[in-house]
């Protein structure tokens, strides 16, 4: 098992549950570049941190909002690739629909592939649906747009005998020759995040590494189940690597078990407040499949940001949600060293199996010191016993 630690880089002094909207519409002026520049020094010394501790690093991108300040990944991933020793360096991800230019992608990540020495973890995303309007994109068949960016990225990251053409139906270039190519061969690894299971087929037909972000135990099982039947009817063969999966949850480890909870209570508000969008961006017509619409509209409260179930088929509405809702779901691991470590084995067995954890450690207004403390100690007493305890569980229990 590989666990990752995540930080949105927030500005949380402008990350307010009364603001109407955290997103898109939110003035920069709230935003002082002194207190920026002391807070992206502040996470990229937790990276490093990570780095020493043992961690893996995951990061990803947002744009016009308080919560996360990282407005390019690929700028933050080239300060690790070169500052960071050991780490895998996950990216989840890069908008690849929200991008004018998939070959200048494939550059930047041969790049950084190259200078970390053959640590990038590759990460293709859609995108949000409230960044629609700030990338200045189209809602329309975005999925065809990714596959497509997709195939070129791919197709340019690997091609060795000079220039080719591409022609598609989004993207069109005359002359694609990347310089350097990636160090790993034939590329990084790539990896998608996804919450439905159509998706979670597709991902499963090639192969890819699956992330799905807080989605709790049951949608989690669901995801896993459609990318196990996607492996399958591609051919991959029957038993699945664990290390085609990858979660995402929420994290806080104190001595004090109070203490814990009440760190963990400051990273459940990034769930909280995530509802708070501009009606205008929040549902961009064709965005969305037809399912997934559908869904949405015969939901019992329409604005609601997304609702969850109970291993036991309890509803949970995140916006709503405390932080016991947030554990029984297994959406936040948090407690003593102990209890996040049963926490954790809880959620991997109830599964069955993950390869790769990934843990935000870091948001809203924790800080520093306890975001370090926070790290250590599952570093130094959690982080082992998981790693002892899945070392030879390779295989997904479908």
């Amino acid at each position: 098992m590989r666990i990752y630690h995540f930080s949105e880089e927030p500005y949380a002094d402008a990350w307010s549950p009364e603001r109407a909207s955290l997103r898109v519409t939110i003035p920069n002026e709230l935003c002082e570049p002194e207190r920026a520049h002391e807070l992206y020094n502040r996470y990229i010394d937790e990276w490093v941190l990570a780095d020493e501790l043992g961690f893996d690093i995951m990061l990803n991108e947002h744009h016009a909002t308080a919560t996360c300040m990282t407005a390019s990944a690929n700028l933050v991933l080239a300060i690790l690739a070169r500052v960071t020793k050991r780490a895998r360096l996950l990216v989840l991800g890069v908008p690849v629909c929200n991008r004018p230019d998939p070959v200048r992608i494939a550059e930047e990540m041969a790049m950084i592939d190259v200078i970390s020495g053959g640590r990038l973890e590759f990460g293709m995303v859609k995108g949000v649906p409230y960044e629609i309007g700030p990338a200045n994109s189209y809602p329309i068949r975005m999925m065809d747009r990714f596959w497509e960016a997709h195939d070129l990225i791919v197709k340019a990251m690997t091609t060795r005998d000079g220039p080719f053409n591409f022609e598609g139906e989004f993207f069109h270039h005359r002359t694609v020759n990347i310089w350097p190519r990636p160090y790993q061969q034939p590329h990084p690894p790539i990896w998608s995040s996804t919450s439905t299971p159509a998706n979670a087929k597709e991902l499963g037909a090639r192969g890819y590494v699956m992330g799905t972000f807080m989605g709790g135990i049951e949608d989690t099982k669901k995801l896993q189940k459609a990318y196990v039947e996607g492996y399958r009817e591609a051919g991959l063969g029957h038993d699945v690597p664990v290390d085609r999966f990858g979660y995402l949850a929420m994290a806080a480890v104190a001595r004090d078990g109070d203490e814990a909870r009440r760190r963990a209570d400051i990273l459940a508000d990034y769930l909280r407040t995530n509802s708070q969008v501009a009606d205008p961006f929040n549902r961009p017509p064709g965005y969305f499949s037809v399912d997934a619409a559908f869904r949405a509209l015969r939901s019992p409260d329409p604005k609601a940001f997304r609702i969850l179930y109970t291993p036991k088929g309890r509803p949970v509405e995140l916006a709503r949600a405390s932080l016991d809702d947030f554990i029984e779901c297994g959406i936040t691991f948090a407690g003593t060293p102990d209890e996040v470590h049963n926490q954790i084995c809880h959620f991997v067995d109830s599964v069955g199996g993950l390869g790769n954890l990934l843990l935000m450690l870091q948001g809203g207004v924790l800080d520093h010191t306890e975001t370090v403390d926070s790290m250590t100690l599952f570093a130094k007493e959690v982080m082992p016993r998981l790693k002892a305890r899945y070392a030879t569980d390779l295989k997904f229990a479908a």
